[in-house]
């Protein structure tokens, strides 16, 4: 780790299945009962706010449920005591990063407790229920949905990964299905910019060949494990 001081992080859904949350597909994943067009769509959104709405309602209920689990600790602990450039960039929506004290993060596709208004653009932290025709307290317009990046949308910061990508000496991906682009080409941009690159998951990823090293198991386990290793 001695040449190493630029690291991307990548965690998705596999990384807060071990705290009691869903991951979308398979059996009893969030998914189920729904198709991804009824609830996660622009145009879901416009044909059945109720039942957009009603979906994030419980899944940001569910957030008081849950707690951080060994895998987020440990990426606090890189996040509090790496000295070089760190960037933990996550799919998930929960707060599951936050609560165990990393502040170097960056929610890619939105998150639980955040609103956003379809007028003007305000993200405003959320933590109750979310009815359709909510009025945002920024701009008064009755637009509040979501702070949700819907399929078909742009990710939030792109530009700043693909920045933190192109300096990075190390790309690790944790937890990902490695089906879901623009994060299931970080790897690639890491690799052609010269970073090594890790993923760590509980099984092999869509795109586990593009990377250098992979350890599989549960992230509870090799998160910390490898944090150990790369802290002095």
């Amino acid at each position: 780790m001695r040449d190493i001081r630029n690291i991307v992080v990548l965690t998705g859904a596999g990384i807060s299945a071990e705290s009691g949350i869903a991951t979308f597909r398979g059996p009893g994943g969030l998914w189920e009962g729904h198709r991804v067009e009824d609830v996660c769509t622009p145009q879901a959104l416009a044909r059945d706010p109720d039942l957009v709405h009603r979906f994030y309602d419980l899944r940001r209920a569910a957030l008081a449920g849950v707690e951080p689990n060994p895998a987020h600790r440990a990426l606090a602990r890189l996040d509090a005591e790496w000295p070089g450039k760190l960037l933990i960039v996550t799919q998930n929506v929960d707060d599951l990063h936050e609560r165990a004290g990393a502040r170097r993060l960056l929610h890619m596709h939105g998150e639980l407790r955040s609103a956003l208004c379809a007028a003007c653009g305000a993200r405003i932290k959320w933590s109750g229920d979310l009815p359709p025709d909510t009025p945002c307290a920024d701009c008064g317009a009755a637009t509040l949905r979501p702070d949700i990046v819907f399929f078909g949308e742009m990710p939030y910061a792109m530009e700043r990964i693909e920045a933190a990508l192109a300096q990075a000496d190390l790309f690790v991906s944790i937890g990902t299905s490695g089906a879901v682009y623009p994060a299931a080409g970080f790897v690639q941009t890491a690799r052609y910019h010269g970073a090594e690159t890790l993923e760590l998951n509980l099984d092999p990823s869509e795109g586990s060949g593009w990377f250098g090293q992979s350890r599989l198991g549960p992230a509870s386990v090799l998160v910390p494990a490898w944090v150990d290793e790369v802290l002095p």
